[in-house]
């Protein structure tokens, strides 16, 4: 995934971008997510678990490049 990509992601993703974002397989994050281990914050929501984008882009060292005033 390119940083363009990373930047343009929603405020939260499902479990399967998480993955390709951190260049691991969905089962292996989701086992991972069972474990405790997932290295991001997870939001169980029922049958389904989402990933702020926010906790993974510091994961992967993300940073907003700066905006600049007119």
């Amino acid at each position: 995934m390119t940083l363009e990509e990373l930047l343009a992601l929603p405020p939260t993703v499902n479990v399967t971008t998480a993955a390709r974002a951190l260049g691991i397989g969905t089962h292996k994050a989701y086992n991972l997510i069972k474990q405790g281990s997932f290295p991001v914050q997870t939001l169980p929501l029922g049958s389904t678990v989402r990933v702020p984008t926010a906790a993974l882009w510091r994961v992967l060292g993300v940073t907003l490049p700066e905006r600049r005033s007119v």
